[in-house]
């Protein structure tokens, strides 16, 4: 079951004396979105969706830096501190 109350009905055998004329179709997924925000000593900062066109959007490399360089840099300069280290949850350090 999903968070929206559907339920994966994929495995639901229906038996019925005759064929019923109505056909219910339901979307194979629900609808999702990413959001991103930041959690610093100094506030939160967000948050961000990454959409196109008011459609939500796979996070891909490219989308992400766009996003630190559009919205999370702007918010920086905004704060004031000196000093900044950034770290995505955790994760070891990469470049993309």
């Amino acid at each position: 079951m999903h968070l929206s109350g559907a339920v994966n009905k994929q495995n639901f055998r229906y038996w019925a004396e005759r064929n019923p004329p109505e056909l219910q179709e339901r979307p194979l997924h629900s609808p999702r979105v990413t959001v991103w925000c930041a959690v610093a000593d100094f506030g939160v900062i967000g948050p961000y969706i990454f959409e196109e066109g008011g459609a939500t959007v796979t996070v891909t490399s490219g989308r992400y830096v766009e996003m630190l360089e559009t919205f999370l840099c702007p918010k920086l300069d905004d704060v004031d501190t000196e000093d900044v280290w950034f770290q995505q949850d955790g994760a070891t350090a990469h470049t993309a």
